[in-house]
């Protein structure tokens, strides 16, 4: 059975399983065709309609790449993620790690956009495989900690301390 087929094969009670928290974890890779302006509004519908769906999670967004770990009730997950597969904002949809938890990780943001910067990249670099920055051949625990630590990194900014010897550096 095709990708497509499977996703779009719904149970007849979608709401089944709707108290039990998936976490979704997924990389693609950017369409060029997007302006800033297009990511920037991808970025205010995801907050608007996560906050409306009791979705929560991080969206890391570079140059090329999307990758983003959302949690909430796993018919909901299951939903978004039909969409994300026929979105052409970006393509080349790669699942990293799709999992029940008991706890949301991300619980405090509708969606946390993190951006690498200049000073995050001298942290982060440890958790590419190679030499520059690829989500598509890291390990799922990689890029679990490598989204962990750019959201570290930005609270503490935030909260104006820079010191990294918390995180491990």
């Amino acid at each position: 059975m095709e990708q497509s087929e499977i996703l779009d094969n719904k149970p007849a009670n979608m709401e089944q399983g709707k108290g039990i928290i998936l976490r979704l974890t997924y990389v693609s890779r950017h369409n060029p065709d997007n302006t800033s302006i297009e990511v920037t509004r991808i970025l205010a519908q995801a907050r608007r309609n996560n906050e409306r769906n009791g979705i929560t999670g991080a969206l890391v967004i570079n140059d090329d790449y999307f990758l983003q770990s959302i949690e909430g009730a796993r018919p909901v997950i299951n939903g978004l993620l039909r969409k994300l597969v026929n979105d052409n904002r970006h393509f080349d949809l790669h699942v990293i790690e799709c999992s029940e938890v008991e706890e949301r990780v991300w619980n405090k943001w509708s969606m946390k956009h993190l951006t690498p910067s200049d000073y995050d990249k001298e942290y982060v670099r440890k958790f590419s495989a190679g030499t520059v920055f690829d989500p598509y051949i890291m390990s799922t625990s990689q890029i679990l900690k490598f989204i962990d630590t750019l959201s570290a990194l930005q609270e503490r900014k935030e909260k104006g301390n820079t010191d990294t010897k918390s995180l491990g550096f």
